[in-house]
């Protein structure tokens, strides 16, 4: 079913008005009176309606029916991702989201290729990616996308989850499905991932110092925009939520 997403200021009653881009939308999609789609409240809840009055700048929703949002995971998973270059941010961005992530952070690291300078426009146009995949994939919640302007404030941040999960390259001892398996009932679960050359020795240590635990993804070296996404696809496993 297709999906919108609306601010509770636009909830009113039994009606939800649509912003224009999703007015243009709708009329792209040359939808009938009688054909039923969703609009999401941003907080986990569904509402099933059908169109009412439309014009250029926005179009009522008519609410038939109310419902919890069924795709959201059980578990909050934070997926703090380094800097990368060209399009593997908005990959792992967009893959994150289809997977259950509840926010995304991103932060400098030493080894960083590429940082951008104007971070405000890089986490809104990766806001935009969220919001779309977020419709695309039955999301009960848009995950918010931020930066940090460090490692140290990343790892500060990520270290406060109950279960702070760092992915490490180098690390031999301790594998993600160990570390999961050892975890308990933990209810929020953070995941911090590095750049195309991997964190440095002392990132690592620092890590580990501030309470992250080290962890490794096995034997193959994955891509920066691939390691986040494979330890979130093995958390939603692991919590069941996939």
């Amino acid at each position: 079913m297709i999906r919108f997403f609306a601010g509770p200021e636009d909830i009113s009653g039994d009606k939800i008005r649509l912003n224009a881009e999703d007015a243009e939308h709708i009329r792209a999609l040359r939808l009938r009176p009688a054909e039923l789609f969703t609009v999401c409240d941003g907080d986990g809840t569904d509402y099933i309606c059908r169109l009412g009055a439309a014009d250029r700048e926005s179009s009522v929703a008519e609410i038939v029916e109310t419902r919890t949002s069924s795709g959201e995971p059980t578990v909050l998973c934070s997926a703090y991702i380094a800097y990368a270059k060209g399009d593997r941010l908005e990959y792992a961005v967009q893959k994150s989201v289809e997977l259950g992530v509840c926010e995304i952070i991103l932060f400098p690291s030493e080894r960083c290729v590429s940082v951008p300078r104007e971070t405000a426009k890089k986490t809104a146009r990766l806001q935009k990616i969220a919001l779309e995949t977020a419709k695309q994939c039955g999301r009960g919640r848009i995950p918010g996308v931020t930066a940090l302007n460090s490692f140290t404030a990343a790892i500060e941040q990520a270290s406060r989850a109950s279960l702070p999960l760092f992915l490490y390259e180098c690390e031999e001892r301790l594998h993600l499905k160990q570390a999961l398996e050892r975890s308990g009932n933990a209810d929020t679960i953070s995941i911090v991932s590095g750049p195309e050359g991997g964190f440095e020795p002392f990132e690592a240590g620092q890590a580990q110092s501030s309470g992250m635990i080290p962890v490794s993804l096995g034997p193959r070296l994955l891509r920066c925009e691939t390691a986040p996404v494979a330890a979130l696809a093995a958390v939603m496993y692991h919590t069941g939520n996939l």
